[in-house]
Formats: C-alpha cells, structure tokens, sequence
C-alpha cells in the first residue's frame, strides 16, 4: 500500500529554492494585519479579496509562488491566477515555505 501511495505522488515535489533563484515572485494572500505579524522576507502581500484587481502589478514571466497561514487561501490564489496565465505553484502556509526556503 505505501508503495502506491508513493508512486501516486512521485514528481510532486517542487523545489522552491529552486525557483526563487529563477525569479519566482512569492505572494502572501493573507490580510496586511496577519503580513505584520510575520512573513518572508522577499514575499509581496496581496490579499486574496484584492488579488483579481492587483494581478497587473505582477510579471506574467515569472513563476509565482502562492503562500498564507495554511494553504487554502493560497490554494484559491493558484486557481486565479492560473486562469489568468500565470505559471503558479502554492507554498502553502507563509512558515512552512521559509522553512523549507532556509533549508
């Protein structure tokens, strides 16, 4: 059985540092008050409810790294802006991302 479940998932990984060092833009989706309480220091905040208005101030060539507290708001930020044409991966919560940007 964990041998399935292994093969399932084979390939997913990303490697966000990676990225960062190809220009990935990192956009925190949580409110500008949880972005005060902590967050990565290269991240852009742009909060989900604003995120269809703020898209042009983003670069269409350059992937995105989406992040917030737990994943689901940046899970709904991938969506948008994949609909939109941009080249999008979802770090999931802000502290997990760092963590795994500082390995």
């Amino acid at each position: 059985m964990f041998d399935f479940i292994k093969k399932l998932f084979a390939g997913t990984t990303v490697d966000f540092k990676e990225l960062i060092r190809n220009g990935a833009q990192i956009i925190d989706v949580r409110t500008p008050s949880e972005f005060s309480g902590g967050h990565i220091k290269q991240s852009k905040n742009i909060p989900l409810q604003q995120l269809k208005s703020e898209m042009k101030k983003l670069d269409l060539k350059k992937p995105i790294i989406t992040c917030c507290a737990s994943g689901m708001r940046s899970s709904s930020a991938k969506a948008i802006l994949e609909q939109n044409g941009f080249q999008v991966y979802n770090g999931g919560g802000w502290s997990s991302l760092e963590n795994k940007l500082n390995k």
